[in-house]
């Protein structure tokens, strides 16, 4: 009995044990698959986070439509536009060739012969015109060369002389037709040095140094200085005006193009920063605007308080169809409410903008509860969060600039005007290939600022640039 007792503990002993192992055993597999179920989560997040990344374009973020690449994409307008019918629109200005009164020059085309005897026909007989065509074409390129010459006379007991144009500054140079020419060339139509001066030489015969383009675009950045102190003073005035950067390459460095705009004007400057030190600067409209800025959300921005400030709507329309991209609900309703606001007549007044305050609080409520809350990090630093909440939490905090198109008077609904303004740089450098010095970048800036106002004005630029080479007055104000 005793040993049928011991062999019985014994049994039971080991049974325990082995209880106990397989205890263990269950705890180590069970932590095994909480951890692989939280990298399983984790590694879920990120694939669809990357998905995220590689699905984005120009139209569902902020990326720039030269990044889609080259595969075939659906049209999809960002806007809602007016359906017209087709051909011109009522009150559209043809431009279409109309034959002038005084022609330059008449060529009369008579016959050769005589179809009956044969006899040749002078050109001096009499005859009749029974139709007329009117060519219009360039005379043969050449340039016209004027000597100054420098005289004196004597008057009074006193001998006086005449003094030199002003533009004449050297025995032997171009004038500012030319100088206006070469201006336009790599400033307006964005020709790289070698090529203006390839067609320099096929249209006139005159083989122009690269050099003589780079003095002529630095002396017309010094003349352009009242104009763009002008136009700056006048965009400081203004009830609205856009601003936004985009980088750029200059002595081989990233720099920044920074543009203030409207209608009727438009400023530009380089500066190494993007941000506040650089809205902060000399060459900075911002500094002292106090009307409506509009803008997209870069935080910078929003540090100028003496100014009232509007969203881009457009840039808030790109992340939410990302957003509903990936099945939000709350991107979609506020999609749809956007648009709706901006197809009806404004601005609202009374229980219109009440009820347009109301429903988009009520979207943002919905959102709240739909998107996840912020992941806490072990270190310092804001808590990650989504996408759908970063855009959640500035449609909150800027609720004020993102609703001005609907509730104020003249702000826009996006920042497109700004965004136009800045188009021609992104252009210059794909055809120029950038700028080798600083130098150079500050002078585009400054020249193209000039030349965009110039056609706001609609005004000849070769005309207005024409005339500050030759260092005539030059006032690109708005008339009226």
């Amino acid at each position: 009995l005793r040993l049928g007792t011991e062999l019985l503990l014994k049994r039971v002993a080991f049974l325990e044990a082995r209880v106990a192992c397989l205890q263990a055993e269950k705890a180590r597999l069970e932590a095994e698959k909480a951890r692989l179920e939280a990298e399983n989560a984790r590694l879920a997040a990120e694939n669809a986070e990357l998905r995220r990344r590689l699905g984005l374009n120009s139209q569902n973020s902020h990326k720039p439509p030269s990044s889609d690449g080259y595969r075939k994409k659906r049209a999809r307008p960002a806007l809602p536009k007016e359906k017209k019918p087709l051909g011109g629109q009522p009150g559209h200005k043809g431009k279409t060739l109309r034959p002038v009164e005084r022609p330059d020059r008449v060529e009369v085309h008579l016959p050769e012969h005589c179809a009956v005897c044969g006899r040749p026909v002078s050109p001096d007989e009499p005859y009749q015109v029974v139709g007329r065509r009117q060519v219009f074409d360039l005379p043969e390129p050449r340039l016209e060369v004027t000597e100054h010459r420098l005289a004196q006379i004597e008057c009074c007991g006193r001998v006086q002389c005449g003094e030199y144009p002003s533009y004449a500054t050297a025995s032997v140079q171009y004038g500012p037709g030319v100088r206006a020419l070469v201006t336009k060339l790599s400033v307006d139509h964005k020709m790289p040095l070698e090529q203006i001066c390839c067609l320099f030489q096929d249209l006139f015969g005159y083989e122009l140094n690269t050099e003589t383009v780079e003095q002529a675009l630095e002396e017309g950045y010094e003349l352009a200085a009242p104009v763009e102190a002008e136009i700056r003073e006048a965009l400081t005035q203004a009830e609205v005006a856009h601003f936004d950067e985009t980088g750029l390459r200059a002595a081989g460095k990233l720099r920044w193009m920074h543009t203030a705009s409207n209608a009727e004007y438009t400023h530009l400057f380089v500066h190494p920063k993007r941000g506040e030190e650089a809205l902060r600067s000399a060459d900075s409209v911002l500094k002292d605007f106090t009307r409506w800025a509009i803008h997209d959300h870069m935080p910078a921005y929003y540090k100028f308080s003496q100014a009232k400030h509007g969203a881009c709507n457009a840039h808030i329309l790109r992340e939410l169809y990302g957003l509903m991209e990936q099945g939000s609900e709350w991107a979609a309703a506020m999609h749809t409410f956007l648009l709706e606001l901006y197809c009806q007549e404004r601005p609202l007044r009374g229980e219109a903008a009440l009820e347009a305050q109301k429903r988009y609080r009520q979207i943002l409520s919905q959102a709240e509860l739909e998107e996840p809350p912020p992941e806490p990090r072990g270190g310092r630093g804001r808590p990650k969060s989504t996408p759908g909440r970063n855009l959640l939490r500035r449609l909150r905090e800027h609720e004020e600039a993102v609703l001005a198109f609907a509730l104020v008077e003249g702000v826009p609904f996006t920042n497109n005007q700004a965004e136009r303004d800045l188009r021609p740089v992104k252009v210059k450098q794909k055809v120029s290939g950038g700028f080798r010095t600083d130098r150079g970048a500050k002078v585009y800036a400054r020249l193209q600022g000039v030349i965009s106002t110039c056609r706001k004005q609609e005004q000849n630029v070769y005309a207005m640039l024409r005339a500050l080479f030759a260092h005539q007055p030059v006032s690109l104000l708005a008339r009226g």
